[in-house]
């Protein structure tokens, strides 16, 4: 058989098709941990003027060396539970069910319902008031289990739910754990179990110190306390890079899933005023002392309190990559930083908090005989029992009592959309377009109003920025992903963070078809990675 000449540019082409695939498979497989972080609050604008103003930075060191994806966002609703479970699940409250940390179920019991008597339907609480606490208001930084709602299991029998029962999905814990790997995860209260997945067993080494005390000492008033208790997680990291547990009193080994989140900048964006009840006796940085935080124009020109929480943050990332590298991992460290949530308004001139939800539904004309109105109020006004709930902030979640007057209740808000700085109202077959059925779920919500930006329904005068809604300003946030083996590159395709967690899978060698909201909302692995 007579042999073929082979043209040169052809040639060429396979053998560079031919190393490149080689290259991409060797960088794949030389990914041996990944190294999470959540910098909460964290916006897309934050990154891109932290970088280009600190260019010796920890985020400039990686940018250099990672893709940084400028148009992502998180997936509705951006509250703090929703937020990280999109990081570690890969889906949204369609599959995973919580909406917010303080949320509904409709078949749900009470805490002290002890035998699931009567019908269900209850708020599911998930914050830092269901920790056990000393007689000194300080959390023991576990969860006292008869503050947990309860339920009736397959057996019949009247339990108590933990985050982790709560959850509809399984996480990357889960996957890399049945896989033989080792697990770690760090955040601001023990409700962050629920990070365990269903099998309760996700995170081998499970480190949540409380941030906020019911009835004691609240680091988050103070953007230096909320700083000090971000370090404490962040020597549960360097000690696990270091091959430890988080407290260093034994060694497991280096975590092949691990991470972090800080509060540092999310607490920065918020405070209207730094320290303003003086809870906070650390000095060390008295020129931000009683300061205004936030930004201080549209353009996201930070603060001095919120400078500080960048500059501590960043100084804190910039620990982490000299603990990998002085380990030799730095090279076989998928290295992510992204956010839970943004933050919203950026611009302070849209800072409007006009009062709790309930209560401007309350002062309408005729707020006391429309149907409507009045079954938004009985919802708002359910302490406990199947009689609805409504969850505010800068975002109004409405679990109503009798599900028939949906329609109705979004109809009535929508005609009273200016006195109540409504910008859109999903209900009905709109709600339906992006969440499952209230019909049909019992966690998704009846309704769900977005203000207009800027709005927040609140009378606090200590924050002027939240997190929750649908927002531009909640749901655009940083993401980076780095490894000394990726060039730097920018992506404004959108993305979503709930792509982070199959990407993460498929770093390892792992795959996200093993996560259930991957196979459900058909989510994909972030673009331009090999």
């Amino acid at each position: 058989m007579a042999l073929r000449r082979v043209p040169p540019a052809l040639l060429a082409a396979v053998v560079l098709a031919c190393l490149l695939s080689t290259t991409a498979a060797a960088q794949s497989g030389n990914i041996k941990h990944v190294l999470l972080i959540s910098v909460d609050g964290l916006h897309a604008l934050d990154v891109s003027r932290y970088v280009s103003s600190n260019p010796k930075s920890a985020l400039a060191e990686l940018s250099r060396h990672g893709i940084t994806y400028s148009n992502a966002r998180t997936p509705a609703n951006s509250d703090s539970f929703p937020g990280l479970l999109a990081l570690v699940t890969g889906g949204t409250p369609i599959t995973s069910g919580l909406f917010y940390d303080v949320s509904y179920d409709r078949t749900f019991f009470d805490p002290t319902n002890t035998t699931c008597a009567g019908h269900g339907g209850n708020t599911i609480v998930f914050d830092e008031s269901i920790d056990l606490y000393n007689q000194q208001n300080v959390s023991q930084n576990v969860i006292d289990p008869t503050k947990l709602p309860r339920r009736l299991d397959k057996n019949g029998n009247c339990v108590a739910v933990y985050p982790h029962d709560a959850i509809g999905t399984n996480t990357i814990f889960e996957v890399v754990r049945a896989s033989g790997g080792h697990t770690a995860w760090a955040d601001k209260h023990p409700a962050y179990d629920l990070v365990n997945g269903p099998s309760g067993k996700g995170v081998g080494d499970l480190y949540t110190p409380e941030i906020t005390n019911v009835g004691g000492l609240d680091n988050t008033h103070s953007v230096v306390c909320t700083v000090e208790n971000d370090q404490k997680k962040v020597q549960a990291i360097i000690n696990e890079i270091n091959g430890l547990s988080h407290d260093g009193h034994s060694a497991p080994g280096v975590p092949e899933v691990f991470g972090m989140n800080f509060q540092g900048v999310s607490v920065g964006q918020k405070l209207a005023k730094d320290n303003y009840d003086n809870s906070c006796v650390d000095d060390s940085d008295p020129t931000i002392n009683q300061q205004p935080g936030g930004y201080t124009d549209g353009a996201g020109t930070p603060s001095a309190v919120l400078a500080y929480g960048l500059q501590k943050t960043d100084q804190a990332l910039a620990s982490m990559i000299v603990a990998l590298k002085n380990q030799g991992l730095y090279d076989s460290t998928l290295f992510i930083v992204t956010a839970k949530h943004g933050q919203s308004p950026i611009n302070p001139v849209k800072v409007n908090k006009p009062g709790h939800f309930a209560d401007l539904v309350a002062k309408l004309p005729d707020a006391g005989t429309n149907p409507a109105a009045i079954a938004i109020a009985n919802a708002a006004n359910c302490a406990t029992g199947p009689c609805g709930f409504v969850q505010d902030d800068d975002v109004a979640l409405i679990w109503l009592q009798d599900q028939s007057m949906a329609q109705q209740v979004a109809d009535y808000l929508n005609t009273n959309a200016t006195p109540l700085f409504i910008d859109e109202v999903l209900g009905g077959a709109e709600l339906k377009l992006k969440f499952n059925d209230p019909l049909k779920d019992n966690r998704t919500p009846d309704v769900i109003v977005q203000p207009i930006y800027g709005t927040i329904y609140t009378t606090s005068t200590a924050k002027n920025a939240e997190h929750g809604g649908l927002s531009f300003g909640d749901t655009n946030v940083g993401l980076i992903v780095s490894n000394p083996g990726l060039k730097a590159s920018v992506v404004k395709t959108p993305v979503v963070t709930s792509q982070v967690a199959p990407t993460i899978l498929h770093a390892l060698g792992l795959d996200p078809q093993s996560l259930k909201s991957v196979r459900v909302e058909k989510t994909v692995v972030l673009p331009d990675l090999p």
